[in-house]
């Protein structure tokens, strides 16, 4: 063990926000001047620590670290993690709970300016809210007069930054759910923004983005539909077109043929109004997606199949914010859904497997048929029969632990004749 004083500390790059490093030191002062006076390195590109701490034995804690976060590292051999507000706190509370942790150490730095945006209290489900019927989901849907609310750039940034980016070498990404692309950031969708920043990057081939003609002049583009083409990652390396009678829908004509002839993922979020239409557009169109949707679709009639088929799972991030129109929050249950494999999904750790009989019995029930209901993500170990569980078990990655869904519509189970909230009925995979 090293003598003195050993820290461990995340550092970043200004010019690179989605990513950090995590390293170990005796001398914070001299490391951070070390990054600061990097050959090759412009003056605008300033590192600055985000989180320091003293520790017992900085090598132990780093390599720990390094393990419990392999999934989020760019490459094996360096120690580049992704970098967004909820992984940033995951890191920070691993490291101040390892048991050689000693003290956080305070460093000054500049804080970022905050956008100020206003909250609008509109559509705030609970966790017990979001246990409601598919009849109670489409009543509220259709209050809401505009339900074309923007995703957040923080959202799209934190849920692509976590799979690998070699899925998008090479590829065409087509956003196909109003992803306009203007002259400002408050007129371009927080997807179109995401590609384009990232195209020589990811190593895009193309991107295509079509702006919706509705009768919201979204994104403030104006009310003609058009198409978005990014074909190479130098700034002038694009077109627009306007077709004539184009409206820039996903299931219009052309959207559908430029999905079927150049499309390699799609990337949006459709209105969740329209989501039923939109699901069956892109699975039927056999593409890999990742999108945005109602986080109560797990356990509606219109996409059970898709989940019992194996055509779609839960991605790995919830999205419970988004921006009206007028740049204001609103919140809605929203969470990512893909056909991409997931790896070592972080919600598996939610779900707590084992024996019934050392479940809690305030999380067991029985209805009136005498199916065993079972409540916050615990799982019943060697149960044979089949039993229900709530949309939260299935987000969590229920269906990746060796469990099926038996039934293609939603369970509605009944207690003392009196229905409670309607779960998905799953049993164990028999192994042939």
């Amino acid at each position: 063990m090293a003598k003195g004083k050993q820290y461990v500390y995340i550092v970043q790059s200004s010019k690179e926000m989605t990513k950090c490093k995590i390293g170990k030191t005796n001398n914070l002062e001299r490391r951070l001047k070390e990054y600061n006076n990097m050959t090759g390195k412009s003056k605008e590109n300033v590192y600055q620590y985000v989180m320091a701490c003293e520790v017992k034995d900085m090598a132990t804690v780093e390599n720990d670290t390094k393990y419990n976060f392999i999934t989020l590292r760019e490459e094996p051999s360096k120690e580049i993690y992704f970098f967004n507000t909820y992984w940033f706190n995951e890191y920070v509370k691993f490291i101040k709970s390892h048991p050689l942790f000693v003290k956080e150490t305070y460093v000054k730095t500049e804080e970022p300016k905050k956008q100020i945006v206003k909250i609008v209290k509109k559509t705030a489900p609970s966790l017990e809210e979001r246990e409601i019927t598919r009849k109670e989901v489409m009543q509220k849907a259709k209050k809401i007069k505009d339900d074309e609310f923007y995703t957040r750039y923080e959202d799209v940034e934190k849920e692509l930054s976590m799979y690998n980016k070699n899925i998008w070498k090479n590829k065409t990404v087509f956003c196909n759910c109003d992803d306009a692309v203007g002259d400002t950031e408050m007129r371009t969708s927080a997807f179109s923004i995401y590609f384009i920043k990232n195209f020589k990057e990811l190593e895009l081939k193309k991107l295509i983005c079509t702006h919706y003609s509705g009768e919201v002049d979204l994104f403030n583009q104006g009310t003609k539909g058009y198409v978005f083409t990014k074909f190479g990652y130098r700034e002038m390396d694009f077109k627009k077109e306007y077709p004539e009678g184009y409206n820039g829908s996903f299931d219009h004509v052309l959207s559908l043929k430029i999905l079927k002839e150049e499309t390699d993922i799609v990337c949006t979020n459709p209105p969740f109004s329209r989501a039923a239409d939109f699901w069956k557009v892109i699975i039927e169109s056999g593409k890999k997606f990742l999108i945005i949707s109602n986080i109560t679709n797990v356990k509606n009639d219109t996409y059970i199949p898709y989940f019992k088929n194996n055509k779609v799972w839960a991605g790995y991030n919830e999205v419970d914010w988004f921006l009206t129109p007028k740049r204001e929050l609103t919140r809605a249950a929203g969470f990512w859904f893909t056909n991409f494999k997931i790896k070592n999904r972080p919600r598996y750790k939610q779900l707590k497997i084992m024996p019934l009989k050392e479940i809690p019995e305030k999380y067991i029930k029985y209805d009136d048929d005498k199916v065993l209901l079972v409540d916050n993500c615990y799982i019943p170990e060697g149960y044979k029969k089949k039993f229900a569980v709530s949309v939260r078990t299935i987000l969590n990655g229920l269906l990746e632990k060796g469990y099926v869904i038996v039934q293609e519509k939603q369970y509605r189970p009944y207690i003392n004749g009196k229905e409670i909230f309607a779960r998905v009925l799953v049993q164990k995979e028999e192994i042939v």
